[in-house]
């Protein structure tokens, strides 16, 4: 992969705008950018200083395109590495093309998606976990997608791995060398110390694994499936979570014959939302289609609210009894699943309604989401079921599948070579399977890479990162 030339792309986002910024990188990017730059204060572009700010006309031949500011960063210490030039020019969309297309004349090749993130990479500014942690940070969309983003790019995760790769590296350097004096039988690795590091990094592996559960939902938003049987309120308490009108809401049973999903923010986690059709009997071949539906959104859930309406039951003991078969089901059906029972129109209800409701069912919340009574309150136990211990104490979560994957073929070789060091394998043969987990390991930040895999990491880019 040849990575020589100079790009251009244009670094904000595409349409009209107050202002757009266009990135050239390269060995030629600051002779380029003179070529089409005049200076108000007449200075060359290259002759200036790195990390400054100049005021000027990018000009195509006599025709003055846009009055623009040039910033000037010169290699090594540029995001890529490179000699770059960014031009911080009007947001009009005619001009933005204009001044790239007068790039492209000039020399320059239309970056790739990535492919500014890519050079920063294979020039050694940051390495692959951080790379991928620059594209999690764009799309970002809560404070706990951005905190571990930004936890991710300061290379947190990254000095975790490369510690644990060097000290294994280090044991396996002196295992390879017992290899060549194997007829001295000499031992360079210390094997208490080498089964201590063993011992060390299985326990690391498997905190960092274990913390994929928590980084996935934090990075992606927690999905929360809204269930209950017709016109209990399912889509109203959707409107009501979200704050505006999303569902359709009327008095007709089955109005919900499709899942509706929206996302929110509560207390800087990100909730997906899925309001559901109504869980019941029915002849009806297309509502039939929605309820199955609803059981596929369970079952995909993290959090499954069930909702009924509590006006209707309070003075029926055939029907509490049944409402409480409905959830037992649903407990058997999902055990894994954090359940939240709600009575809705609570403000309906009397007192002693209420007090008879939760000595005959556990873990009741009461709300009314139609008034929006008691909704706070089950925005805060929803909270509650996020577990931000880690996120709070600065700990490192692992949110990459690919470096969730690569961990646990480590671990796998690691537990591997455990079992070596248990029977009494010879030096030759635990090499194999360390080797093995330095590859792993060496996955994960980039120090073992190939053109399809950073293909593959840098597409999901755009094209001006």
């Amino acid at each position: 992969m040849e990575h020589h030339d100079t790009i251009v792309a244009l670094a904000t986002p595409s349409g009209a705008g107050a202002i757009a910024v266009i990135r050239l990188s390269g060995a030629e990017a600051i002779t380029i950018a003179s070529s089409i730059f005049i200076s108000i204060s007449k200075k060359k572009l290259s002759k200036q200083k790195t990390h400054t700010v100049h005021l000027g006309h990018i000009k195509d031949g006599h025709k003055i395109i846009d009055e623009v500011l040039a910033t000037v960063f010169k290699n090594p210490n540029s995001y890529t590495g490179e000699d770059v030039v960014e031009i911080s020019c009007h947001g009009s969309a005619f001009i933005q093309q204009e001044i790239i297309q007068l790039c492209l004349r000039k020399g320059c090749r239309m970056a790739t998606a990535g492919e500014f993130t890519l050079r920063a990479f294979l020039n050694g500014k940051m390495d692959l976990s951080q790379a991928e942690a620059v594209a999690d940070l764009i799309s970002s969309d809560s404070a706990a997608s951005h905190q571990l983003a930004i936890q991710q790019m300061r290379g947190g995760f990254s000095s975790e791995i490369k510690v644990l790769r060097e000290e294994l590296l280090n044991f396996a350097s002196l295992i390879e060398l017992e290899l060549d004096f194997a007829e001295e039988d000499v031992e360079f690795a210390d094997r208490e110390a080498f089964q201590k590091l063993i011992s060390k990094i299985t326990l690391v592996l498997k905190r960092l694994i274990d913390s994929f559960a928590t980084g996935n939902v934090l990075k992606n938003g927690i999905p929360v499936a809204i269930v209950g049987e017709p016109n209990v309120g399912k889509s109203t308490l959707l409107n009501a979570l979200l704050n505006e009108e999303r569902a359709i809401v009327s008095d007709i049973a089955g109005t919900t014959r499709d899942t509706i999903e929206d996302e929110i923010t509560i207390g800087g986690i990100g909730f997906r939302f899925i309001d559901t059709a109504g869980i019941r009997e029915t002849v009806d071949v297309v509502e039939g289609m929605g309820i199955k539906r609803t059981f596929e959104k369970m079952e995909a859930a993290q959090v499954v609210i069930y909702l009924f309406d509590a006006s209707l039951i309070e003075n029926s003991d055939e029907k509490l009894q049944k409402l409480k078969n409905e959830i037992e089901k649903i407990r058997n059906r999902f055990p894994q699943k954090q359940l939240v029972i709600i009575a809705n129109k609570a403000d309906q209800l009397s007192e002693e309604t209420i007090l008879n409701y939760k000595n005959k069912i556990s873990d009741l919340t009461f709300l009314s989401a139609k008034t929006g009574q008691g909704v706070e309150a089950l925005q805060s136990a929803l909270l509650n079921f996020v577990n931000t211990g880690a996120l709070r104490n600065n700990d490192t979560i692992v949110t990459n599948t690919r470096h969730y994957d690569s961990l646990l073929k480590a671990l796998e070789e690691i537990i591997k070579v455990q079992e070596g060091i248990d029977a009494g394998l010879s030096g030759d043969l635990l090499a194999i399977d360390i080797r093995q987990a330095l590859y792993h390991f060496g996955e994960i930040t980039g120090e073992i890479s190939n053109d399809e895999l950073l293909g593959n990491i840098f597409a999901n880019f755009c094209i001006g990162k």
